[in-house]
């Protein structure tokens, strides 16, 4: 096929910020669901937390592997695989209906959106090397705010969706925007074939490292299981996740071609403290994000869309803070800001009772609007600017993985607090999270210098990256 695209016009910009949108738009749109599925189901919030779990453990797992995948066999052959894992993933809870059905409908949601967003970076920066030029920062941005967006606006168009059509519109829905970009990804992308330094030579597999995917996915799966069920106490599990660990960890220091570059991170500090703030944050956000809908469902007696509706104000001042920073290159003080806001939101959740005002549900979650959209756009071009070049799809799957181990630990969190109905002293007890977790994420950012350092020209860098990840 001949390549249709050139530059960064719309026919390149609209396919790689669709893909990006789906797993975002998946993540929070099952908030204001979980209680519907209960009810229909006839399964409680401890089980039916794994809707949420199942498709962080997929994707925390999934979203560094495709990231390699990427790397090594091109971003729009992944790209193309995991949407086609969406559209069938859309289908399976009206082919299964039952719990189990939807719970695989999850976890391959999560597996083909994983591919996205590692893929997206990939083939932006193989694009800005492609053509000699450097990154347009708009587009960079664009990615995380419609990511940002997508995320905010989920648990309002889930409510919608569930009040008129039922539940199960919130899988099926993947099924047109996934065949969209399907479409658009496989005729305007450019093709592999075509990627700066040429194709890669040698073997495949061993680039892949298919031992390490293996042992980095058996860690992380034993880990999150065990922080997903806190309340039983399975310590073998972390036990095991440990002994996995260091078996991972003696397996990649002693190859030349590793699944992740354990000594890159290890000696890359600000890009360590970029993972440990997307933790703290996403931690935070999404215990907010599945915490408080269904208290307000099952304990302050609202509908699911009246639910969806009430965190409106944080898709609002999400979307308007992630375009006012994407005009500027600072990171520092925005990140610094991203940890006080949503500290102070946790503060107003301890005040909460189930017969609190509207206006004051309103001023919570509008405290945690502005944070998300300036933690988003700025840990994402944190991330740009300190990842490696020719590793890049590895290391953006990985930050993604901090945010799901994030969001696994504010679900077994959940569910520890939570039981079997959500109570307001357990919300209190997510306010406390809160405020520890965005405390700590604001002090890093605050104690960080390199995050006022002026970036390196990326034009430098895409060119070195086209002579040195993919030899001819």
């Amino acid at each position: 096929m001949r390549r249709v695209h050139h530059g960064f016009g719309p026919r390149f910009i609209a396919p790689v910020l669709i893909g990006p949108v789906l797993n975002p738009i998946n993540t929070t749109m099952i908030s204001v669901a979980l209680v519907p599925i209960s009810r229909e189901l006839r399964v409680g919030s401890s089980v039916v937390i794994w809707l949420v779990a199942g498709l962080y453990l997929a994707s925390s797992i999934a979203q560094p592997t495709m990231g390699k995948l990427a790397d090594i066999f091109g971003p729009k052959k992944v790209y193309l695989a995991g949407l086609v894992i969406v559209l069938t993933g859309g289908l399976l809870p009206v082919l299964v209906p039952h719990f189990g059905g939807v719970l695989a409908a999850r976890i391959c949601i999560g597996v083909g959106t994983s591919a996205a967003y590692p893929s997206a970076l990939t083939l932006i920066r193989d694009q800005s090397t492609r053509l000699g030029t450097e990154t347009p920062p708009a587009l960079l941005s664009g990615v995380s705010i419609a990511s940002l967006t997508t995320a905010a606006v989920g648990p309002v168009l889930g409510g919608v969706l569930i009040e008129t059509v039922g539940w199960k519109a919130i899988f099926l829905v993947n099924v047109p925007l996934a065949g969209i970009a399907l479409a658009m990804a496989g005729l305007w992308l450019p093709s592999d074939r075509t990627r700066p330094g040429g194709r890669r030579t040698g073997s495949a597999l061993a680039a892949t490292d298919p031992v390490g995917i293996l042992l980095f996915a058996a860690t992380i799966a034993a880990l999150l299981v065990f922080l997903l069920d806190l309340a039983s106490g399975y310590w073998w599990l972390l036990g095991t996740a440990l002994a996995l660990a260091g078996l991972f960890a003696w397996w990649e220091l002693r190859r030349d071609t590793p699944f992740l570059d354990l000594r890159m991170l290890a000696g890359n500090a600000p890009l360590f403290r970029t993972y440990a703030r997307l933790f703290l944050v996403y931690l935070s956000s999404y215990s907010m994000t599945y915490g408080f809908s269904q208290w307000l469902q099952a304990a302050a007696g609202y509908s699911s869309d009246t639910a969806g509706l009430l965190q409106l104000p944080t898709a609002v001042l999400a979307g308007v803070a992630s375009v006012a920073v994407a005009r500027t290159r600072a990171l520092r003080l925005p990140l610094v800001l991203a940890g006080l806001l949503p500290c102070a939101g946790g503060v107003l959740i301890l005040t909460l009772t189930s017969r609190a005002p509207v206006w004051l549900l309103l001023v919570v979650t509008g405290l945690f609007g502005v944070p998300q959209g300036l933690a988003s756009v700025t840990n994402q071009a944190a991330l740009y600017r300190q990842a490696p070049t020719e590793q890049l799809g590895t290391a953006s799957g990985l930050s993604r993985t901090s945010i799901y181990l994030g969001a696994i630990v504010s679900s077994g969190i959940i569910g520890l607090t939570f039981g079997a109905r959500p109570t307001d002293a357990g919300i209190h007890a997510i306010g406390w999270l809160i405020v520890c977790a965005t405390g700590i994420a604001g002090l890093l950012a605050a104690r960080d210098r390199t995050l006022s350092a002026r970036p390196a020209p990326r034009r430098a860098a895409g060119a070195r990256a086209g002579a040195e990840s993919h030899p001819s």
